[in-house]
């Protein structure tokens, strides 16, 4: 693996610019495959040549392969392969599993798990939310007995993005009595092509299969893939949670900067950019993702400064998952009938894109915590405002 060209301050931010442009421009992807195979491929290869090059997992520390960048540089490197159109990481492992495992996990567990995760080797997807615990994860039931030097996990799990394409899941279970909540609750690594673990995939308002539900049955999880201590898992929960809105945050806000230009530019080519009640919409559109960039470099800040995100993790959060809805509403109102024609029409929009955020953000205030869940963090703990009873603190 090549070392990164960029460890501390003493390369400036357009030096560092300028490297990431020559870097992509050298070992660009290539225009996105049509194919869900194909674009899967494509998206492990880059992942795979980031990893070659010393251009992966701008926060992670050195010695796992990451670039351990500063601040200012993290927030640069977001922006250029924003910019730039590569595919996202695979999986939901890089952002939430990675930064749970680099506080919490062993050295073993570090040596064996986060290089082949930030390579894109394995792809890890999330095993939280079950049919009768989303928001309230204190409720969930998956069962993880133990049996000698292994678990024996039994149980449903829900609304788990990438669960097809996934080799491991990083998954929460009961290992206390039923009414112990949080306090009962392990934070397991399960192979996810292990016997008994079964993966059907659920369509969404897209068309899409993103996620599915995965059902345990009996499947022998040995002990040393455990990440903390047997009923300690709820630490590593609050962990998990705040770097997936953190690692969210500035991904998206330098993805929306891109998104927002092409929506203007879109409709200047529709002869719409002089409509004056538009172009006063797409202003306060342009208040709102520079307040996401904002908010993501606070939160990342936060990071770089205690190890976590912290409760402020929750505006970020929230402002972009009613930045995104809005956004697309709006774009839709815009482009009229034309805009509801999906992909494959000959008549539709930018091949029905518009149409398809507009059905994918429904789901933003619920993914990731629903937008209750954020608000009643941000009263507690960042207003000091009274505990709600029935939440875990």
């Amino acid at each position: 693996m090549a070392s990164p060209h960029v460890t501390d301050n003493s390369t400036s931010l357009d030096d560092f610019r300028v490297e990431l442009h020559d870097f992509l421009r050298r070992h660009g992807p290539g225009p996105r495959p049509r194919g869900a195979d194909e674009r899967f491929a494509w998206a492990r290869a880059w992942q795979a040549t980031l990893f070659d090059h010393g251009y992966a997992g701008p926060a992670w520390p050195k010695e796992y392969g990451g670039m351990q960048l500063p601040f200012a540089h993290q927030v640069v490197y977001q922006e250029e392969l924003a910019r730039a159109r590569v595919p996202a990481p695979l999986g939901t492992g890089l952002g939430i599993a990675a930064p749970t495992i680099i506080r919490y996990g062993t050295e073993e567990q570090k040596q064996r798990w986060l290089a082949p995760m930030l390579r894109g080797d394995q792809v890890w997807a999330q095993g939280y939310s079950e049919p009768g615990a989303g928001s309230d994860l204190p409720a969930l039931r998956t069962r993880a007995r133990r049996d000698g030097d292994h678990y024996l996990v039994t149980g449903q799990k829900v609304w788990t993005s990438h669960a097809a394409r996934a080799d491991v899941f990083f998954t929460l279970v009961r290992t206390g009595t039923k009414a112990s909540r949080q306090h009962g609750i392990s934070y397991l690594i399960i192979d996810a092509h292990a016997p008994g673990v079964e993966v059907r995939p659920l369509r969404d308002l897209t068309g899409g299969h993103l996620f599915a539900e995965v059902f345990f049955d009996e499947v022998r999880v040995p002990v040393p893939d455990r990440v903390g201590e047997e009923n300690g898992g709820w630490p590593l929960v609050r962990t998990s949670l705040g770097h997936e809105r953190a690692a969210g945050a500035m991904n998206q806000a330098a993805a929306y900067r891109r998104v927002l230009t092409e929506l203007e530019q879109l409709f200047t080519r529709r002869g719409l950019g002089t409509d004056p009640v538009i172009r006063d919409r797409l202003a306060d559109f342009e208040v709102r993702v520079r307040i996401m960039r904002y908010n993501a470099q606070r939160t990342i800040a936060d990071i770089v400064r205690r190890g976590e995100p912290g409760p402020v993790s929750s505006v970020s959060r929230l402002h972009i998952s009613a930045f995104e809805q809005d956004l697309h509403e709006f774009a839709l109102d815009t482009l009229g009938t034309a805009g509801l024609l999906a992909r494959g029409s000959d008549e539709a929009v930018e091949r029905g894109r518009w149409l398809n955020g507009f059905l994918r953000t429904r789901a933003s205030t619920i993914g990731a915590g629903t937008a209750e869940i954020q608000r009643n963090t941000l009263a507690e703990q960042v207003l000091g405002l009274p505990h709600e009873p029935g939440m875990p603190t």
